[in-house]
């Protein structure tokens, strides 16, 4: 598939098949979403496959804050990706300094990226995905048993999708983009 076919053809799937998504298959989309980039190179993005049934259920129970639609859809995904990155990393100086004045704006800003080539190489392969960002931070990593240090930036439903969304319309280029 061609860059800008995927780019363009990419959708959120919020409907999965009961076809599970192998370990091999998680694997080989993270080893292309890691060349995503990060600030000044510091590759702080981690990724947590849950695949274990129990661990999604109490993730849809307790760490999505009663947000239904979110939970179902975590119920029906094979796996779900945990985006986690390493707290006060991008965006500062080894001293802890910020860099610039966005301060930690550049962590998000990483996982955005990572995120992003993580949904691209997912739906090359064939695997539907959908971005979702209604959780609590500290209810997804207590539960995920994430050492302190690290957040979730985003969720990521995985799996073989049950539906093919259609595009939703776009903003033309002439509202998008400005000339100066």
């Amino acid at each position: 598939m061609e860059a800008l076919e995927c780019i363009r053809e990419r959708r959120s799937v919020r409907r999965f098949s009961d076809a599970p998504v192998t370990r091999e298959e998680i694997k080989h989309i993270v080893d292309t979403a890691r060349f995503a980039p990060t600030w000044k190179d510091s590759q702080t993005v981690r990724y947590m496959a849950v695949l274990d049934p129990a661990l999604k259920g109490r993730i849809a129970a307790e760490g999505l804050m009663g947000f239904e639609r979110n939970a179902q859809i975590v119920a029906g995904a094979s796996a779900l990706i945990l985006l986690i990155t390493l707290d006060g990393v991008s965006g500062y100086d080894k001293d802890g300094v910020p860099s610039t004045s966005k301060g930690s704006h550049w962590q998000s800003f990483d996982a955005g990226l990572a995120a992003e080539a993580f949904c691209l190489a997912a739906h090359e392969a064939g695997l539907g995905t959908v971005i979702m960002g209604v959780f609590d931070n500290d209810d997804v990593c207590r539960l995920a048993a994430l050492p302190e240090g690290q957040s979730v930036s985003a969720l990521i439903a995985l799996g073989r999708p049950a539906e093919t969304p259609a595009a939703r319309p776009r903003k033309s280029v002439e509202e998008l983009l400005i000339w100066r």
